[in-house]
């Protein structure tokens, strides 16, 4: 149930912040490998992105790689959260009765791993579709999929099993760094909010106010790794299957450095906080929530009275 419960909880989520998803992935690869004001650029910032690609390829290009995105989301931060709740259940996390940060930063970074190993071929063929635009706005490399299953089909069929999980070299780091930041600061804000008891101890405040105290951490962890990651599972490949602009995520994490200087590795960073800010406090709000009402309806306090065909 805690694995159910976490994936129905990322998948609310997502359906409110996958057109931020589309707008930070176009950013993300906007200029690639170019040197600032030497490329032309499409999207100015995230809201003129938001304005361009509902202009341009109306208002369902905003919402492009839903499928897949509600697919990865569900599978990935169910595995993710779920095996987080279990290790958290055990009473792993806490040293002495109270939250122990290098505990909760171990627990989410391997929640992580396992999350970003069994949710890469999704990933993969959502930001294949995200970054499919018209020919006047379109950045990176332009795969031609017509769906997620199409898409899915079409890797296997020309790159096999293995094509499927391409990218996931980045997967794993980025989910990892993201996932122990995450679940680390989420856990700790929780414990200080509740000691400070600016709201009731059950309240849903408290885990809306650790919610936001998370994502902020989250997307200056994990934007780095984002921008490799987007880049690795975008880029063209040959008939083998090898990228033709990246060996692995050193080599992308590198040239990008190169390049582009730190603010490439940074690239769409209002679009990711505007992304990941409200979908780590909207899931991690969900998640909490869900996992409190199931439990009071598991000891039976959410019981429904009986109808009258069960009075006497």
């Amino acid at each position: 149930m805690d694995f159910l419960l976490s994936g129905v909880a990322a998948c609310g989520a997502c359906v409110f912040t996958n057109p931020l998803e589309v707008v930070k992935t176009r950013m993300q690869l906007q200029g690639e490998l170019q040197s600032r004001g030497t490329y032309r650029v499409y999207y100015r910032n995230v809201f003129h992105a938001f304005y361009t690609i509902g202009k341009v390829d109306g208002l369902a290009g905003l919402q492009k790689g839903l499928v897949p995105g509600l697919f990865y989301q569900f599978f990935m931060n169910g595995v993710r959260l779920g095996s987080y709740a279990v290790i958290e259940s055990s009473g792993y996390i806490h040293t002495n009765g109270r939250v122990s940060a290098v505990k909760t930063t171990v627990s989410g970074a391997l929640a992580g791993v396992v999350g970003a190993v069994m949710g890469s071929p999704i990933y993969l063929v959502k930001t294949h579709l995200q970054s499919q635009a018209a020919s006047s706005i379109a950045v990176g490399h332009q795969y031609k999929h017509q769906g997620m299953v199409h898409a899915l089909a079409a890797i296997y069929r020309e790159h096999g099993v293995l094509g499927l999980w391409r990218g996931s070299s980045a997967a794993v780091p980025r989910v990892s760094v993201g996932s122990a930041a995450q679940l680390s600061t989420f856990s700790s804000a929780k414990e200080l909010v509740t000691d400070l008891q600016v709201f009731s101890k059950d309240s849903w405040l408290v885990a809306l106010s650790a919610g936001m105290i998370s994502s902020v951490v989250v997307v200056l962890a994990m934007t780095p790794f984002d921008v490799v990651s987007t880049r690795l599972y975008n880029q063209p490949v040959d008939h083998l299957g090898k990228g033709q602009l990246y060996k692995g995520f050193l080599d992308c994490f590198s040239k990008t450095l190169r390049k582009e200087s730190v603010t490439g590795l940074y690239k769409g960073l209002g679009a990711s906080y505007f992304r990941l800010g409200p979908h780590t406090i909207l899931s991690l709000f969900f998640w909490d929530e869900l996992r409190k009402l199931y439990k009071q309806c598991w000891r039976g306090s959410c019981s429904r009275e009986p109808g009258p065909a069960g009075r006497s």
